[in-house]
């Protein structure tokens, strides 16, 4: 039924706000806590992970400037250079990113290795996150090639870009 809510909100009619060009996903839900623990039978140091994480205040762009880009860009490089993750891909939108990443065996968990990145971009570049973050492991018959051209074609289903190549906010590491 068009108007009418999803996921158990009531109410007698629903319209969306209106956003100027980008509009992200919204929920109409509170969100609950996400379990993060990785199955016993799984090794992680084996695995990609597709990971989300979004700025507090949606609908606006806090992340898709220069300035700030560049310095999300250098941390995450940073990061794989000293073996704390291996980031396959990220793509910053303007209010969350999108990785592809693994992580090595550190003894951290996955948790506590994206917390304090995200706790680094608080305080260094004063962006404001959700609490944690969506993770999807990426099963058998999952590519990670799918899921790339997934988060590439993001902005241009956003209406940012005509092309995923327009967009200048993506770290891809050369191999």
């Amino acid at each position: 039924m068009v108007g009418t809510p999803r996921c158990g909100v009531h109410s007698a009619r629903w319209t969306p706000p209106l956003l100027p060009l980008y509009r992200p996903t919204m929920s109409l839900v509170p969100r609950r806590t996400l379990p993060h623990n990785v199955p016993l039978w799984i090794d992680p140091t084996k695995e990609i992970y597709f990971i989300t994480v979004s700025c507090l205040q949606r609908g606006q762009n806090q992340l898709a400037i220069p300035e700030i880009a560049d310095q999300l860009i250098e941390t995450v490089a940073y990061r794989n250079e000293r073996s704390i993750w291996s980031v396959r891909l990220m793509l910053i939108m303007p209010d969350h990113v999108h990785f592809l990443v693994s992580f090595p065996d550190s003894g951290k968990t996955i948790p506590t290795i994206m917390s304090k990145w995200k706790e680094w971009a608080a305080k260094h570049l004063a962006i404001q996150w959700q609490r944690d973050f969506f993770e999807h492991r990426l099963r058998r018959d999952e590519s990670a090639r799918d899921k790339a051209d997934y988060i590439l074609l993001n902005p241009v289903r956003a209406g940012l870009v005509a092309k995923p190549e327009d967009w200048a906010f993506v770290f891809i590491p050369d191999q």
